[in-house]
């Protein structure tokens, strides 16, 4: 049996490809479908079954289209309640390609509809040999419980208990487990950065396994959640109708600078996409800077969410192209257009060019020990808790969507993240919203950890 992993970083997202005398099955597929076209071209493949382990919220899957250009058939959870042509599946279904066989188990709990996919290569072994957990399984942590409007998350986590319990853990402890995301993913809480584990390393490592009581299991499950972003159930709704192909968005129009200034007058959004160190040397005052380099998509769709309609402001016409498709697969597919030229042509129209001032951690620690500053720590919660700069303001970047930190707009602010990414992130915000001193602390809290400088962390009882 063929089997390849396709792991899409910006989105933490895990897909698969599975074959078997030349009959193919794709698993979650992300948004843009060419790269499983592709692997079955080229190994002679034909792409014959489509499963969605469940609902994606963090995502807007490609398996409308796959089916479209394949003529795959596409099965998901019965629960799903899916609105285009599909195989509903529950406990006890079977799928046999070639020489392999997919089994389905029902796993509720991340959802009410999720499923696992147990599958069997039988060149090898009549024993299951892998099993596709989804959302309900992760290296190192378990699906989030609160994505569901039906359920509270307290009836989802104890589903998922019993799905974990009565389902995945009665596999043999030397099945491979392949989940659908990995570290920086928001769909579960703390995941390890390996892209595969074993049933038995789970049961032996993974906190949440750990859990012996259905009632713990739903206490800890539930407390400290991460900000649930508000694109999450938007896209639940896209996959469950399925989305349009990528070639049906409406091509990117050229702005000129004049017009993009007249716009931003109008409460356009400039969404600058270059590295934070080249937004930071120079600008279109009020843009927000989220850096291709990171989890693009993920923040887009949490800081500004999917009903915001940005202009892109971009070096080159491959990040310019590489903006889009990773805005299009969160469900962010109208864009008013991009800035002509980029900022070189902004300067040269004579237009303001903004600054974001940078800081080093020392810099910063000598400016605290004279009472000159101001500090923000933008990380989440559990970042914070491990360990964080003392008399910091904590105001997570999940929450600038809500509204920016209650804190004084004039003083000196110093804003950190983990390394730098987060805060440019947030020190942009913070300077549309009106605060006038901000700045970004280079490397983060990564580098004053590095420089040996002190730590608080949280007193407990």
């Amino acid at each position: 049996m063929y089997f390849e992993q396709f792991y899409l970083g910006c989105l933490a997202h895990a897909s698969y490809l599975l074959a078997s005398d030349g009959e193919a099955v794709v698993v979650d597929p992300q948004r843009d479908v060419d790269l499983y076209l592709k692997a079955a071209t080229e190994h002679a493949f034909v792409i014959r079954h489509i499963f969605e382990t469940h609902l994606h919220a963090d995502f807007v899957s490609g398996h409308k289209e796959l089916a479209a250009r394949t003529g795959a058939k596409i099965y998901m959870g019965a629960q799903a309640g899916a609105k285009f042509a599909h195989v509903p599946v529950g406990d006890g279904f079977q799928l046999k390609f070639g020489k392999a066989s997919i089994r389905v188990l029902e796993t509720p709990g991340h959802t009410p509809e999720s499923i696992c996919l147990v599958v069997t290569d039988k060149e090898k072994s009549i024993s299951p040999w892998a099993v596709l957990t989804g959302d309900t399984l992760f290296i190192g942590d378990v699906g989030r419980p609160d994505l569901s409007p039906r359920h509270t998350p307290a009836q989802l986590a104890g589903m998922l208990y019993d799905s974990l319990h009565t389902k995945l853990l009665t596999l043999p402890d030397n099945v491979v487990v392949y989940p659908a995301h990995g570290a920086g993913s928001l769909c579960g809480k703390n995941m390890r950065a390996e892209r595969s584990s074993t049933i038995g390393t789970e049961r032996l490592t993974n906190y949440a396994l750990q859990i012996k009581s259905r009632e713990e299991f739903i206490a800890q499950l539930t407390s400290n959640l991460p900000a649930r972003p508000e694109y999450f159930l938007k896209d639940a709704e896209i996959n469950r109708t399925g989305a349009a192909p990528l070639s049906e968005l409406p091509a990117l129009h050229a702005i000129a600078p004049p017009e993009l200034e007249r716009m931003l007058r109008d409460g356009e959004i400039a969404l600058d996409v270059r590295s934070g160190d080249d937004f930071a040397a120079g600008h279109v005052p009020g843009s927000i800077n989220i850096a291709l380099s990171g989890q693009f998509a993920s923040w887009a769709g949490t800081v500004l969410g999917l009903t915001a309609h940005p202009v892109l402001v971009a070096d080159n016409d491959q990040q310019l192209e590489e903006a889009r498709v990773r805005l299009a697969r969160i469900g962010m597919e109208v864009i008013d257009g991009y800035l002509a030229g980029g900022v070189a042509a902004w300067k040269h129209a004579g237009l303001p060019v903004a600054q974001t001032h940078q800081i080093t951690a020392e810099e910063l620690h000598s400016r605290l020990q004279a009472q000159d500053m101001q500090v923000l720590d933008v990380r989440r919660q559990p970042e914070w808790d491990a360990g964080h700069i003392e008399n910091a303001t904590w105001w997570p970047l999940d929450n600038f969507r809500v509204s920016p930190p209650e804190i004084d707009r004039d003083a000196p602010l110093a804003v950190h993240c983990k390394s730098g990414y987060r805060s440019m992130i947030a020190s942009s915000l913070l300077e549309r919203a009106g605060f006038n001193h901000v700045l970004n602390v280079v490397g983060g809290f990564d580098a004053w950890q590095q420089a040996k400088l002190p730590v608080a962390t949280p007193i407990t009882d």
